[in-house]
């Protein structure tokens, strides 16, 4: 859904976040789901069988319902589920759509925005449509980011994969500082070794291979933008020799930084 504009989401009246009755049910429809139907459990326990094919569900589990789909549900009526569901279309043919069930881990950023949307219709609210359409889209993306990329940082817990994050955001604000790994190690509270283990598990490339490219990119940048020329920027991000940058610059970007400029 990614070639998709907002406003080629069609949005449908039935939208809101529930909790279900003791006695609640979605029973099998006579006829298939005609437009697409994104659908959250905050909490509770139940089962959800769509197409043949039975899920436990609980917090985190979602589902994208298509059209063609024969969804049905139950829950625990001494647990019950905690929903929220979307119904929505599309003004065309839509391609690279999420699959159709995943269970969340990090749950904080797709929680808001499910909350942002169902909020916007809560009280009538200045250009509440349009919102919505590129609230929907964020929510697309987030789930095929999901299912596709299947990032890398899943592997580690929240709190380290943020401390690694917060290192790498720190060496990108500051390019042309020579860090050493044992500072930005003590920095995330971490050994040097576990601390440049873990940095190349989250971020995909090592803490060396990081920040050469960090600098190369904003050297491109400067040279692009800055208007300074190759010894000017050399020296702003730290090279003592502008032979030794031009090389580095070349095997990077293919180009020299004098053909950059």
């Amino acid at each position: 859904m990614l070639h998709l504009q907002p406003d080629d989401y069609v949005l449908l009246p039935f939208s809101a976040k529930i909790v279900c009755e003791p006695m609640w049910k979605w029973a099998k429809r006579d006829k298939p789901l005609v437009n697409y139907d994104l659908f959250y459990v905050w909490s509770g326990e139940g089962e959800v069988e769509l197409n043949g094919q039975t899920y436990a569900i609980g917090k985190g589990s979602c589902f994208l319902f298509r059209p063609g789909d024969h969804p049905t549900a139950t829950h625990n009526p001494q647990r019950p589920l905690v929903l929220t569901y979307i119904h929505f279309d599309t003004k065309q043919e839509a391609a690279d759509i999420p699959n159709r069930y995943r269970i969340l881990q990090d749950t904080i950023d797709f929680e808001s925005m499910l909350a942002r949307y169902v909020r916007l219709f809560l009280v009538p609210t200045f250009a509440a449509d349009e919102e919505a359409q590129l609230v929907l889209k964020q929510l697309m993306i987030h789930l095929l980011r999901e299912d596709r990329q299947t990032p890398v940082e899943k592997k580690g817990s929240n709190q380290l994969s943020e401390a690694i994050h917060e290192i790498a955001n720190y060496i990108k604000q500051n390019p042309g500082k020579a860090h050493r790994v044992e500072d930005l190690a003590a920095r995330a509270q971490l050994s040097p070794r576990y601390f440049s283990m873990k940095f190349k598990e989250i971020i995909g490339m090592s803490v060396q291979s990081y920040m050469i490219r960090t600098r190369i990119d904003r050297a491109q940048h400067l040279l692009t933008y800055g208007g300074m020329n190759v010894t000017e920027v050399a020296d702003a991000l730290g090279y003592r020799d502008i032979f030794f940058f031009s090389r580095q610059f070349k095997q990077y970007t293919g180009k020299s930084p004098s053909e950059t400029r």
